[in-house]
């Protein structure tokens, strides 16, 4: 899943680094993979909650609606609240946030599925104040020379906490889960007993999610870390002119459609291997198979660093959303272990996107580049939005044709990464560790 914090707020300013601290390190590195597991279990609990409160799946993409759009609502306040009282403090009161919003869990099992949307919201704005205060501090504990190895580092685990939380989610929360249909048949009293009791499965796994992430902010409170310094505002007069710039607009929108894509296919995975013509997997065990999907993200970020160092950064874009778009029409068109294995496939292909149309969106914008950082962040909220439109296509015709939607979605990234194939990236243009921070 994409990480980011706006780049505006990035180290600028800041004190020489300091030697390694090892222990700041290995804390802001549990942070990355918590963040992963929180962000992936949505993919877990739209099909419970779906199934519990017999939702189309218009009402069930409301979770992605809530959490995704708290990125793009919360960041600008994030920002300034960062400034107001610094890095450390904000990544703690973050972690606060979203400790909260994990308690809240417990008591939206027995309140009804408004509130447990309004707990994603709040979930979310925490992560999003902690991603804006936290990113930084990884290129500041210790030498800038191996700045680099320490954002992979950190990186890995974060796809380590996003390849494990749907394993999890499905041994915890939706193993032994009834079918829908079930659901479905009831009523009264029997409907409402059905409901608090299938719900009451997240009350556990989440709470346990807040006490960690309280420890988490004990422990951030507690560790002596350096201290960064704040940019300066920039004019509005930049604002509006950075817009002039035409590839940095095509890769907003590329952003938008990317990060929704991503979170639409993890979002629809566990019912499109739950249907009949594809696996029929109940959903504890179609579960495991999205570990597969966010798993073959992070093992293609490797691949793709090896990869990327001979081919360049338009032409590896280009190839990996064209076997995006043909296997998304695999999983549209087929049925059986061929459609699922095929969509699953689609996060081994998804794995360099983000960072590529992001390094591509950036080219040669020099000061404005931590300017149009921030734009191109806001642009996640794509989380949000193509979801919410997937499911309204699904509940029209039908789950497996609303795949046409991310289908369409990688066919623009597929036109971005032709019309700047021949772009060239290099470390004079865009400050690179910057943008690893931001995946």
């Amino acid at each position: 899943m994409a990480q980011m914090a706006p780049a505006a707020l990035a180290p600028q300013g800041s004190a020489p680094a300091q030697p390694q601290q090892t222990f700041p390190l290995v804390v802001i590195t549990v942070l990355f993979f918590m963040w992963g597991l929180l962000t992936s279990l949505n993919d877990v609990l739209i099909p419970h909650l779906k199934s519990v409160y017999t939702l189309n799946y218009v009402q069930a993409m409301l979770v992605q609606l809530c959490f995704f759009g708290a990125y793009f609502i919360v960041s600008l306040p994030a920002g300034a609240l960062i400034r107001r009282i610094g890095y450390q403090r904000g990544a703690v009161a973050g972690l606060v946030v979203a400790a909260a919003g994990c308690a809240l869990f417990y008591p939206a099992a027995t309140h009804g599925y408004g509130l447990f949307l309004f707990a994603f919201f709040v979930l979310a704005a925490g992560i999003t104040v902690l991603q804006v205060a936290a990113n930084p501090f990884v290129t500041v504990l210790g030498p800038p020379a191996t700045a680099s190895s320490r954002l992979t580092l950190t990186q890995a685990f974060n796809s380590l906490g996003t390849t494990i939380a749907p394993a999890l989610g499905g041994l915890l929360i939706l193993q032994g889960m009834p079918a829908a249909v079930d659901a479905a048949r009831l009523a009264g009293d029997a409907l409402a007993r059905y409901r608090l009791q299938e719900a009451a499965a997240v009350q556990g796994p989440y709470l346990a999610l807040a006490a960690t992430l309280l420890v988490l902010a004990v422990l951030f409170a507690l560790v002596r870390l350096p201290v960064i310094g704040q940019s300066g505002a920039v004019p509005q007069a930049g604002r509006t002119a950075i817009l002039a710039h035409r590839h940095l607009v095509l890769g907003t929108v590329g952003i938008f459609l990317y990060v929704g894509g991503e979170v639409a296919i993890g979002s629809f995975l566990i019912n499109f291997i739950g249907e009949p013509q594809i696996a029929g997997l109940d959903h504890g065990a179609a579960a495991n198979y999205v570990s597969y999907y966010w798993g073959g993200a992070m093992i293609g970020r490797f691949v793709g660093f090896a990869v990327m160092r001979r081919v360049s950064p338009g032409k590896a874009l280009a190839c990996n959303a064209a076997a995006s778009i043909v296997l998304l029409l695999v999983a549209i068109f087929g049925s059986g272990a061929v459609a699922m294995w095929a969509l699953i496939a689609v996060g081994l292909f998804n794995s360099i996107m983000f960072p590529t149309i992001f390094s591509m969106a950036l080219y040669r914008l020099g000061a404005q580049t931590g300017q149009a950082s921030g734009i191109l962040c806001m642009a996640i909220v794509g989380g949000a939005i193509v979801p919410f439109v997937q499911g309204a296509l699904a509940d029209a015709v039908g789950l497996q044709w609303s795949f046409v939607v991310p289908a369409a979605c990688y066919v623009f990234i597929l036109y971005f990464g032709i019309r700047y194939a021949r772009l060239y990236v290099d470390n004079q243009d865009i400050d690179h560790q910057d943008i690893a921070s931001q995946q």
